[in-house]
Order: C-alpha cells, then structure tokens, then sequence
C-alpha cells in the first residue's frame, strides 16, 4: 500500500511541474524534470504490476538521488542564473520526503546518539525545505529572467502570443528591481510603435520617461532592442 503512495506522489509532482513550466521564463529545466519523473514514475508503477512488486526502498532511493539532483540544479536556477523558480521546491520535497522516510524506517536499529542525530537532521531538512518553498513558490519573482526571455522570443520573431516578447516584457517589471524595469518600459514602447499600435506605445513611453527615460537604459540593451525588430523588418514589410 505504501508504494501506492509514493507512486501517486511522484505522478502529482511529475504533472505539477510540467503544468507549471508554462509559467516561467525559461519553462525548459522544469519541464525537462518532470517529463523525466513522469518516465520514472511509469517504470515503477510498471515493476507493480509484475510478479514481484517493486519494494518501497527501491522508490525511497529513486526519489532520494533523483530530488537530490534536482535540488542541486534547481537552487543553481533559482539563486545564479534564475530561470526559473519551481525546480528547487518540488524536488526537495522528492528529497524531504525520502531522506525521513528512510530514517524512520531505520529509527528502531539507530542507537540513542544516532536518534538525535537523525531527528535533528529531519528538523534541518524541514527548515531548509519551508525556505524553498517560501523562496521559489511564493515570493519567486524573475524580473530579469522574464526581460532575457523576452529578447529571445523577440529575435526568434515571436512578438506576440504565449512566451511572446509582449507578456514576456509585460511580467519583467519589479518594485524591489525598479533598476530593471526602465528596460521593459523601452522594449514595451518600441514594440507597439513597429506593431503600429500607437496608444499603447504612448503609454510605456510615459511610464519610460517616468523611470528617467532612455538614459536609464544601458545602450546595448537598446541596441539589442533594435537590432532584433530591425531583423523583423523585412519580413513585416513583404506581407
């Protein structure tokens, strides 16, 4: 019964990600990772259905190293490159719910001194997991992450839609990062004035001139800007 419950575990978070990857900036890495729990998950719901079921330490194990790979990868987004926010919280849950299931199951053979020990580890890993959570699902905001993704859908010529430049550009303000957000008001404004759409363009000039204009904006960053609508050009013109 208790693989069961792991099995609907590892299918729950497996889903969660792979829904929730439409959400970030860069929905490759959190995809990526619960398209491959998804496969594990399948695996060893097929070793149920055979002669032999799959022991409850074999899922333990699975979903020890695999969330301990997740969290390595998914804090590294989340905290130096951040792409994205939801890879760290879901695998450390992979990894919590492992790790203490392990110990627990071992709990009677652990002498005192190596009760305390692992009791205080438990603690450890449920304080380490409620900042991740904390950190990654609500207050994970990636304003730059969503401006870097915003110019790559903007030289791959994908202006609108979903993960277009627009609601790239549109989510890539902060009030903590306002430093960042005269880059999306440029963006937004120079968008809408090659669209032709001339009240929106107005409206993220102001907001521009608002946050100290143009001079705010690191050059290159106009020039990327410019650069990628000017690839655009051509191909608008001949429709």
């Amino acid at each position: 019964m208790e693989n069961w419950w792991f099995l609907l575990l590892e299918f729950a978070i497996a889903l969660t990600l792979i829904l929730m990857s439409s959400r970030q900036p860069f929905p490759g890495p959190s995809k990526r990772y619960g398209s491959v729990l998804l496969i594990i998950a399948l695996l060893l719901l097929i070793g149920e259905t055979g002669p032999r079921p799959t022991s409850v330490e074999v899922h333990l194990y699975v979903l020890l190293a695999y969330g301990s790979l997740g969290l390595v990868r998914g804090v590294h987004n989340m905290l130096v490159t951040r792409e994205e926010v939801i890879v760290a919280p879901f695998a450390g849950i992979l990894f919590s719910v492992s790790a203490t299931a392990i110990m627990a199951d071992q709990w009677e053979s652990l002498t005192s001194f190596e009760e305390y020990a692992a009791f205080a580890t438990i603690v450890v890993i449920g304080g380490c997991q409620t900042w991740l959570v904390f950190r990654g699902l609500l207050i994970g905001r990636l304003p730059l992450a969503w401006s870097k993704a915003g110019l790559v859908a903007l030289e791959r010529g994908q202006v609108s839609g979903p993960h277009g430049a627009l609601e790239c550009f549109e989510k890539s303000w902060d009030l903590e990062e306002e430093h960042l957000n005269p880059m999306a008001w440029l963006a937004l404004e120079r968008i809408h004035t090659f669209i032709g759409n001339d009240a929106e363009a107005s409206h993220w000039g102001r907001r521009l001139a608002e946050s100290g204009g143009e001079e705010a904006v690191a050059k290159e960053w106009i020039e990327a800007i410019e650069s990628a609508l000017g690839r655009l050009r051509p191909s608008s013109e001949e429709e």
